[in-house]
């Protein structure tokens, strides 16, 4: 299935600032928002006018009333203020208005890197939990490719028996034979990108076949991978599942015993998106704090400077 963006009329920027909000209810949003910043600075006007002739003429009783009044415009035009702010604050920094930019620096670099992609299929590699399901999806609606997971096709080829079940049942020998078999066949295709299994870069003949590709790896420090990991469990993790002990511990142990296998293999890849690097670049100290979308976003910059170095 072909997945992009589709922009069937004027209202589809909407979209990029917050995916349930309508044309209708934004601008309903936008009007009533101004329209309490307008009547919040008439009645401060107004309470200031009012008092400042009740002062004049002695009427203290009026005076004591506009300056209830001046007191209470001030606090209404001071929160609609901070609200207007606030929406600001937003803009620059995060979670509402945040979408919106990277939305559209994504959109502007996937038009970028169209004419040197010319079709060219992306194969996303790296450990399990790096992310590769998540970020191929939006590079694939970004670039107009369909999207596939290796993993999701193995389990179709054996009658939709989970990975972790394929493992118990019939070996690891046999799920990367299966896996091979995927790759193979996806080789022969263009306009798609494949998230692979995180050991799909261990077999020297799966590289033949995304070599028909772009491979990218996206590499994420292993304590962010164990603390992802052992929140949500190991037991859709087969690689995982069977020593005992504290669930980070025991997870960080085996990733970076995964790791020293694979790494070297995983260099093989035409570019790298290390998530330390794109943290370092946005001012994060975390990696959890990196959005799917930023790491898309650097994503595409690597294939373009590999893609640049290869013409």
């Amino acid at each position: 299935m072909e997945m992009g963006f589709v922009f069937k009329d004027s209202s589809w920027w909407l979209s990029l600032f917050w995916p349930a909000l309508d044309a209708k209810t934004f601008l309903m949003y936008v009007f009533f928002s101004l329209l309490i910043d307008v009547v919040s600075l008439a009645l401060l006007t107004w309470a200031f006018t009012v008092t400042r002739i009740a002062w004049k003429k002695g009427r203290s009783r009026k005076a004591v009333v506009s300056v209830a009044l001046l007191t209470w415009a001030f606090t209404v035009t001071g929160v609609a203020r901070k609200k207007g702010r606030n929406r600001k604050a937003t803009l620059e920094t995060g979670s509402f208005h945040a979408p919106f930019n990277e939305a559209l620096i994504l959109k502007n670099k996937s038009q970028e890197i169209e004419p040197y992609l010319n079709g060219r299929s992306i194969y996303l590699v790296g450990m399990m939990g790096s992310g590769k399901t998540t970020v191929g999806q939006i590079l694939s609606q970004v670039v107009g490719y369909s999207f596939f997971d290796s993993d999701s096709l193995v389990e179709q080829e054996v009658d939709g028996t989970s990975v972790a079940d394929i493992f118990k049942l019939y070996g690891e020998c046999f799920f990367r034979d299966k896996e091979t078999e995927v790759l193979h066949r996806l080789s022969l295709r263009r306009h798609i990108v494949v998230s692979t299994g995180g050991g799909a870069a261990i077999r020297s003949i799966n590289w033949k076949y995304m070599s028909k590709g772009i491979s990218v790896w996206l590499d994420a420090p292993l304590e962010a991978l164990a603390e992802r990991i052992a929140a949500v469990g190991t037991s859709s993790r087969p690689l995982l599942h069977h020593e005992s002990g504290d669930a980070y511990m025991k997870t960080l142990r085996r990733l970076y015993s995964l790791y020293e296998e694979r790494v070297e293999a995983y260099a093989n890849a035409n570019a790298r998106v290390s998530l330390e690097n794109i943290a370092a670049k946005l001012g994060h100290t975390d990696v959890s704090d990196l959005t799917p979308t930023a790491i898309a976003i650097e994503t595409l910059e690597q294939i373009e400077g590999y893609l640049k170095e290869e013409w």
